[in-house]
């Protein structure tokens, strides 16, 4: 029987922890497609109906496609960085 390395243990502690982040990401990501297909549905019929885009729907867009591109980031382990709510919701600019 052999005897783990310490480093080895939490390496692979933070191994487990980061997946366990990675699935809770995961299933956001999900829902958060829910989310933009319907803010995508709601933008359309405002086009119909009034002839020019929701403002306030299109800031939405832009950080909730920044925060979709963080999260994405981060569960390709492109980033270290957890999206939010780990830290502040993008901003729209």
């Amino acid at each position: 029987m052999s005897i783990e390395n310490p480093d080895e243990r939490v390496r692979s502690r933070e191994v487990w922890k980061r997946g366990l982040f990675m699935l809770l990401f995961a299933v956001a990501f999900g829902i958060s497609q829910v989310v933009l297909n319907a803010v995508a549905s709601v933008q359309v019929l405002w086009l119909l109906f009034t002839g020019a885009p929701n403002q306030f729907l299109a800031r939405f867009g832009r950080s909730f496609s920044s925060w979709l591109a963080e999260t994405a980031q981060f569960m390709t382990c492109a980033s270290d960085d957890k999206p939010f709510p780990w830290r502040q919701w993008p901003d729209a600019g």
